[in-house]
């Protein structure tokens, strides 16, 4: 798999039926190695080891509505009080990161509500708000780290 520009995490894999696998530390169990999930399972690395989250706030690849339609979020971090702190859409590293995919995540954020959100393809991350009430993005440097 291609290196990302994320810190070096200790991954386990495991193969089978000639197909590589990644163990997921959310859902505990082994999913499928695809460039999406590369960035995925980077993305949750660096949220728990380097921002401090905790698992059990964390949840990924879950079904939600956005005007009666089905959509699946790649990595949603929820305050404790279980309001949404951060929605994370991975792409894969191939893909651009343009103004539809940030319309994409934008659409999520108005049935969630969430803090922040962040944005990657595993080489470019970014990170911002939505102000709701002028209708744009205030982009960040970083996510905050986790706070008690």
């Amino acid at each position: 798999m291609q290196a990302l520009h994320f810190p070096r995490y200790n991954f386990r894999f495991k193969n089978s039926e000639n197909k590589r696998s990644i163990f997921d530390i959310i859902r505990k169990k082994y999913v499928v190695l695809q460039p999406e999930e590369w960035v995925r399972q980077h993305c949750l690395h660096f949220l728990i080891y380097d921002k401090g989250f905790p698992k059990s706030l964390i949840n990924v690849e879950k079904e939600l509505k956005v005007n009666n339609i089905r959509k699946r979020y790649d990595i949603v971090v929820f305050n404790p009080d279980g309001s949404i702190h951060l929605i994370v859409e991975c792409k894969a590293p191939e893909v651009t990161i343009n103004q539809s995919v940030f319309d994409q995540i934008a659409q999520y954020n108005l049935a969630l509500k969430a803090t922040y959100l962040m944005v990657t393809n595993g080489i470019n991350h970014y990170y911002c708000t939505i102000d709701f009430n002028r209708k744009c993005y205030n982009f960040l440097k970083a996510i905050p780290n986790y706070q008690r």
